[in-house]
């Protein structure tokens, strides 16, 4: 490993470090990631022939094509980047449309309960089977958003908040397209969704439900429903109750439709989340335009005009430094060097080995992680490494789940950061530890299953 090397990954780490302390440090975390994105690809110009030669040994322009090369390999991962800001970017404005339009009220109204552990599970189950249909980031953005009108107090909905994370991605896990990386291991044609739903469903479930268990402690008494007050009343009275529903069926439903729109077109899952967005733009200008309200009037306020620029761009921000300082550590080829010497320490045991990725998943994105061992380990006729064998069906439920165990160790808890307010050291004292023994024991859960109910 050469000198260059190691500064970009202290450069990495000194970045992570900050981000994980910014409760202490008070710098908002969206600044330093953007900062670990220059610092990382700046170093990485200084000498980039050597990783070129590294990871695209095909390239044969030399020093002159160099530059042009390099730029090429940071616009492919900016385009894969920006089709996930994209994606968040719709999705946030589709959810924040649904909620300031009274669309969440009714769902408000069914899930109303002063228990708060009753609340707790009806939430935990809610965001597990919608996440296997819609994708864990997006789930995220509903849940809060349902979870803003039930829960008042904000140390409560922490923890509420956090369960949305661990279910999320549990949810995501067993699912083919409920999680970027299982829809990677699907479409690379690693795991089929038979395959992926009948062996991982179970693991999955019991991933969520141990740490509800353990969450519903933190819980006491009977939960404090605010009243919908005659001022909120008033701001939803603009559309009719008819028209709220429409507007929610279109919103949610169409979050639901965008998977189904990909299979059809084969285009990103962005493509269709800017479909929804734009119908559900339009049928809101059709409702308003018949409200006659005047320029200043507070009906002009939930138009989709002004709810754009409520979209949070630090998440946005912060989402695009993270992704790039990583893509950078994948084009130096650490990620690679780990998923290969990981291998070796552990001789082969891909219990083991998709164990440890998990793990990392929650430090680094993964979807390189994913990718990475997607690249690295050729698929067998027969064995763990066959199709649906141990180490892929592992793998599509250790990088899932294990995401959960840090708060920005998944797109869903980035998501629900920047949107609770959740600081890293919080969840990592009350939380983590939690989700690390939901993730421990689905793998147990799972090594039972194809050990006796698998067995050939």
């Amino acid at each position: 490993m050469t000198t260059l090397t190691i500064s970009i990954i202290v450069v990495f780490v000194l970045g992570y470090a900050l981000i994980a302390t910014e409760s202490l440090t008070k710098v908002n975390k969206a600044a330093i990631a953007l900062l670990m994105l220059v610092g990382c690809w700046t170093l990485y110009m200084m000498d980039p022939m050597q990783y070129l030669q590294l990871m695209h040994p095909d390239y044969t322009g030399g020093a002159a094509g160099m530059v042009e090369k390099v730029t090429g390999i940071i616009q492919e991962h900016l385009g894969d980047t920006a089709t996930t800001l994209f994606f968040l970017m719709g999705a946030m404005t589709i959810v924040e449309i649904v909620d300031q339009n009274g669309g969440f009220n009714w769902v408000r109204k069914v899930m109303k309960t002063k228990s708060k552990r009753a609340l707790l599970w009806r939430i935990a189950v809610l965001t597990f089977i919608l996440s296997a249909i819609l994708d864990n980031l997006t789930t995220s953005i509903v849940m809060i958003m349902i979870l803003r009108k039930l829960v008042t107090d904000h140390k409560d909905r922490m923890v509420y908040a956090s369960l949305v994370i661990i279910a999320a991605n549990s949810g995501g896990a067993f699912s083919p397209i409920g999680d970027v990386t299982t829809i990677m291991l699907w479409n690379k044609g690693l795991i089929t969704a038979a395959g992926v739903i009948a062996e991982i469903f179970i693991p999955s479930v019991v991933s969520m439900v141990i740490p509800a268990l353990i969450l519903q402690t933190m819980l006491k008494g009977e939960l404090v429903m605010s009243e919908v007050s005659d001022q909120q009343n008033a701001s939803v009275s603009d559309f009719t109750e008819g028209q709220r529903k429409a507007v929610f069926w279109l919103g949610v439903g169409g979050l639901i439709f965008v998977p189904i729109f990909k299979s059809i077109t084969h285009l990103p899952p962005f493509v269709g989340i800017l479909l929804v967005l734009g119908v559900l733009w339009i049928a809101t200008e059709v409702f308003y335009r018949g409200l006659h309200r005047g320029a200043d009037a507070e009906g002009t306020q939930k138009r989709v005009t002004k709810l754009l620029s409520r979209v949070d761009m630090s998440t946005i921000l912060f989402f695009l430094g993270i992704l790039m300082a990583v893509s950078c550590l994948a084009e130096i080829g650490v990620l690679t060097a780990l998923g290969q010497g990981l291998n070796v320490v552990f001789d082969g045991n891909h219990y083991l080995v998709t164990g440890i990725i998990g793990v990392l998943s929650s430090i680094v994105d993964n979807v390189p992680l994913v990718a990475g061992c997607m690249g690295m380990y050729p698929v067998a006729a027969a064995g763990d490494m066959a199709v649906d064998g141990v180490f892929w069906q592992l793998l599509a439920y250790c990088a899932g789940v294990g995401g959960s165990m840090l708060i920005i160790g998944s797109a869903a808890g980035v998501v629900v950061m920047g949107l609770e307010k959740i600081t890293f050291g919080w969840y990592m004292k009350h939380i983590s530890w939690i989700a690390f023994v939901g993730y421990i024991a689905g793998i147990i859960c799972y090594w039972f299953i194809r050990t006796f109910l698998y067995a050939i």
